[in-house]
């Protein structure tokens, strides 16, 4: 398992935990790396949401180089302590919740806030990614006007879908990786 870190900003360098067993796939530096020159300097002032939590070093990632607030959603009991751990380790705690839940039924209620960025990396192979999408969907309130849906997969696992509230504008595949960028579909009707 390679070492997870801060990459850039605030906790540059600092070490992160890994979520004990395999149940989390934490993204590689050279991948996270790659988003995150990809969003720029977009990311300062932001919020974000990481869907399916793991380790954290995504929204962690975020917060360091000067996102305004990451919300964390995971059900596993080691990984939402392994959050908290990684959040307080890089002095980024007071800018996080960590929530532990079903990242579905959380995402059927009616959004607190629509977030910048949602970032979802759900457990492989289980189609969990499309699920997240059509909730989403019904709920697109979620995603701040202007925002961005993130999406990682296994380029296995990817297959070409219409989702009526999104529009994928990019994706960028690294190795056994593949990310999918999605903005707010624009909506037909009266001008």
């Amino acid at each position: 398992m390679n070492s997870l870190r801060v990459i850039s900003g605030s906790a540059r360098g600092f070490h992160l935990r890994s979520v004990p067993g395999d149940t989390t796939r934490p993204i590689t530096d050279r991948v996270k790396e790659a988003l995150f020159n990809i969003l720029g300097r977009d990311v300062e002032g932001s919020t974000f949401l990481d869907v399916f939590g793991g380790t954290g070093a995504v929204g962690i990632e975020a917060l360091s180089r000067g996102a305004a607030y990451a919300r964390f959603l995971e059900i596993n009991r080691q990984a939402v302590e392994t959050i908290h751990a990684n959040l307080q380790h890089t002095h980024l705690a007071e800018k996080a919740d960590v929530f532990r839940i079903d990242a579905f039924s959380y995402l059927k209620q009616k959004p607190d806030r629509p977030f910048d960025y949602i970032f979802v990396a759900p457990p492989q192979y289980k189609e969990l990614w499309l699920k997240t999408m059509a909730v989403l969907g019904e709920n697109p309130g979620w995603l701040a006007p202007g925002g961005l849906l993130i999406v990682q997969v296994d380029p296995v696992e990817y297959r070409q879908q219409e989702f009526p509230q999104f529009e994928l504008i990019e994706q960028r595949r690294y190795g056994s990786t593949l990310i999918l960028f999605y903005e707010a579909a624009a909506m037909e009707g009266p001008i």
